[in-house]
């Protein structure tokens, strides 16, 4: 069966990005990605994966799948093509520096175009200015893998027999494995045996958690700009981490 979603006044590429973005992950051949069936300007056709609830051994087998994908590694930071992150316009031209591909292409536009919109005191970009001069300090240098880009838990879908796939594919491209796993703590947490065993797949330790309110303050501002003001005490208190 087929699940179509529809939207109307999006972007022309809006959905093409959906659709190469799930084809790089179904490449990947890590987690489940549905079937895209059809894609057009307006919309796209996807494989209905139904809704189910997962056991504790298929949240860790897609720990284990997960790390699979974040071992496709990339040279550069970035994607074949922009993408989208919700809404929002995601610029992923390559780059060989991931701080400064993180602070170029995600925290600076979205810093700037909350100022812009008065959702965001002048004072608070220019902390994030700073503390993009200064990500090294904040985020460890590691190679460039391949993210799903938006993996908050609800994009961690739990398919009609309970195995978990990735679902809205439109933020995918090559970044810190960190970043995926930051995400999955900003709006729900999986259960901790999921990390656990992501940990122990990927032979990765524990530590990516010192730089998840880092690498979710790029989510924040884009929520901030996407749904208003009530997301501005949360990227304070990001901030204020500092």
């Amino acid at each position: 069966m087929a699940f179509v979603k529809v939207r109307h006044g999006v972007p022309a590429d809006f959905f093409a990005a959906e659709a190469r973005g799930l084809r790089a992950l179904t490449t990947a051949a890590a987690l489940r990605v549905p079937q895209v069936f059809a894609v057009g300007a307006s919309g796209i056709a996807l494989e209905d994966l139904g809704h189910g609830r997962p056991s504790l051994a298929q949240w860790q087998h897609a720990a284990r799948a997960l790390a699979r994908l974040h071992a496709q590694r990339a040279t550069r930071f970035g994607f074949e093509s922009d993408g989208y992150c919700g809404d929002t316009p995601q610029d992923n031209r390559w780059l060989g520096d991931g701080h400064a591909f993180f602070a170029e292409r995600r925290l600076l536009p979205q810093a700037r175009r909350a100022r812009d919109a008065g959702r965001l005191a002048p004072a608070h970009v220019a902390r994030i200015e700073h503390l993009c001069v200064n990500l090294a300090a904040h985020v460890p240098a590691r190679p460039p893998v391949l993210l799903h880009g938006d993996l908050w838990l609800g994009n961690l879908h739990a398919c009609a027999d309970g195995e978990l796939a990735l679902i809205d594919g439109g933020a995918v491209h090559y970044g810190w494995a960190a970043a995926d796993l930051a995400m999955l703590t900003l709006f729900g947490e999986p259960p901790p045996a999921f990390f656990a065993a992501y940990e122990a797949e990927a032979g990765a330790e524990a530590r990516w958690r010192e730089s998840a309110w880092v690498l979710n303050l790029y989510h924040l501002l884009n929520h901030l700009n996407l749904f208003g003001s009530r997301y501005a005490a949360a990227v304070r208190h990001a901030l204020n981490t500092l």
